[in-house]
Order: structure tokens, then C-alpha cells, then sequence
């Protein structure tokens, strides 16, 4: 065990902690020097030296100068600290545009429907809001080399089953083809309508699967007020009422702000538990 000063100690963890995550950084004031100046590639380390030798071996990226403003990089720290996006970028606005009459919108729910979307709204002569879902960015499937195009309007029958409808959207769709994979194991067998797009709406598949299975569950990652799940519960009850056998359920987040903290994220999000406790409560409804 060597001796080491309080300086060294500080540094030391720091430096064992930055390489354990390498979502810790360090801010202060002259961390990381100024960019340009002549001499070694190194920084002063602080005003008292405790962070020497951190930005070369981290780099500017997780060792940051900042300005004289202590409540500006105190209020920063306490935001990274937090992590996620919340509500300034984490939530689906996908139905304002909706609302929005010759808008046409999109949401990939895959990568494969992703190439095919884009290319698609590439060519569409109308303008297009093309929403991207940031978390399935790394989602991996098999996608042609070659262009080819998806059309508008028309909804995609992920999954095909008598038992119960569920329409879902964007990243939801994923949830719901693995809920319906898991119910069929206990006999209960789930059609699931990818819509592709909200406007135009393929109302006709919706309302086709609807009449058929009698029960429907629509999961939105979309606060619901005023949502997509809100409008499908409405298209279905005002068009196929009488071929209902339980009543349409709503899967969405809470009709609050997209929390900070990741574990309140979670929470706020769909989850494939709520989605099957829903899907299991309609299919329970007299057959």
C-alpha cells in the first residue's frame, strides 16, 4: 500500500471510477485547458491541480472546463446526475401532428419498416413528419440492400389471432408482438395491427379486426389525452359497438411530464407487464 496525499487520493478515484463508467465526467473550472494553447496536452487539473491528467487519458468529452458560473455547472451536474431525456426529449408528439389536417405521419416500428417508410416519404410529394423513436436506434432485423417502399395508410398485421385486437404504435409494437408471442402459449391468440401511419389511418384494418375479435387493447406511448389510443378507443366504440365482447382498453403513460430519473422513466413507459394484464382482463370477458 503506497502513501499517497489527499490530492493524489481524490484523483485516483476518480480516475478508477471514470474508467468503471464511462458515463461519469468531470466539470470545473480548468479541467481540460484551453484547446490550442501551446505546450503539453494536458490541462492544469483545476484551479488546485486534484484533476492533472484526467483529460488525456479521458478526453475532452468527459473532463469539461466550464465557465466562472458555479449555479450553471452545480445545476448541470445535478441534471447529468439524473440521466434520461424527460419531457424536453422524451415525449411522442406524434399526435399533435396527427390533428394537424394534410400533415402525414409516420412511425416506423422496425428497421425494416423504417427504410421502407423513409424512402416512401422521400418520394411523397406531400410533407411528411417522419418520427424516429431514439431508444430503437441499435434495433437490429434483416433490411434489402435495394430502395423499396411501404405505402401510407396501409396497416401491417404483425401478428394474426381470434381472440383479442391489439393496435399499437411506433417502438410499441415490439411490446405487443412479444406479449402476443407469450399469451399464445396459454391459448389466448392476439392479432396485432402496426398502423404505420396516423394519418392517413388504415381505419378499415382496424376496424376489420375489431369486429372480429370483438375485444381490443391499444397501447400508446403518447400521453392520453388527445391521444392515438384515445382516437382508436373512439373509431372503434362509434363504428363496431355491437360486435364488442368487453370493453376497449387503454395501455399509455399517465397523463403527467416524462420524468427525469430513468427508474421513474420506466414506470412511466408501457411495459409488456401492463400490456398482457390488459390483454388477459378482455380476453376473460365471456367468449
Amino acid at each position: 500500500m503506497a502513501k499517497k496525499s489527499y490530492r493524489q487520493a481524490v484523483n485516483e478515484a476518480i480516475a478508477q471510477e471514470m474508467r468503471r463508467d464511462p458515463t461519469v465526467i468531470v466539470m470545473g473550472e480548468d479541467n481540460a485547458g484551453g484547446i490550442g494553447a501551446p505546450g503539453e496536452d494536458d490541462a492544469w487539473g483545476g484551479v488546485l491541480g486534484v484533476t492533472k491528467g484526467l483529460m488525456p487519458e479521458f478526453g475532452r468529452d468527459r473532463v469539461l472546463d466550464t465557465p466562472i458560473s458555479e449555479s450553471a455547472f452545480i445545476g448541470a451536474a445535478a441534471g447529468a446526475a439524473a440521466f434520461r431525456a424527460a419531457s424536453q426529449h422524451s415525449q411522442c408528439l406524434y399526435p399533435i401532428f396527427t390533428h394537424t389536417p394534410g400533415l402525414k405521419v409516420v412511425l416506423p416500428s422496425s428497421p425494416y419498416e423504417a427504410k421502407g417508410l423513409m424512402t416512401q416519404a422521400i418520394r411523397d410529394d406531400d410533407p411528411v413528419i417522419f418520427f424516429e423513436h431514439k431508444v430503437m436506434y441499435d434495433d437490429e432485423e434483416e433490411v434489402p440492400d435495394e430502395a423499396y417502399t411501404i405505402p401510407f395508410g396501409e396497416a401491417n398485421l404483425t401478428r394474426e389471432g381470434d381472440d383479442v385486437t391489439i393496435v399499437a404504435f411506433g417502438r410499441m409494437v415490439g411490446f405487443a408482438n412479444q406479449v402476443a408471442d407469450s399469451l399464445e402459449k396459454d391459448g389466448i391468440s392476439c392479432t396485432v395491427v402496426d398502423p404505420r401511419t396516423t394519418s392517413p389511418l388504415d381505419e378499415d384494418t382496424i376496424l376489420a379486426s375489431a369486429e372480429e375479435t370483438g375485444r381490443v387493447v391499444v397501447v400508446d406511448e403518447a400521453n392520453p389525452r388527445c391521444s392515438m389510443a384515445a382516437d382508436i378507443a373512439a373509431l372503434v366504440g362509434q363504428n363496431v359497438f355491437g360486435a364488442l365482447k368487453a370493453p376497449v382498453k387503454m395501455v399509455t403513460p399517465p397523463h403527467t411530464p416524462v420524468p427525469f430519473a430513468p427508474e421513474l422513466e420506466d414506470a412511466y413507459i408501457p411495459s409488456m407487464a401492463r400490456i398482457e394484464a390488459e390483454v388477459r382482463e378482455v380476453a376473460a370477458y365471456a367468449r
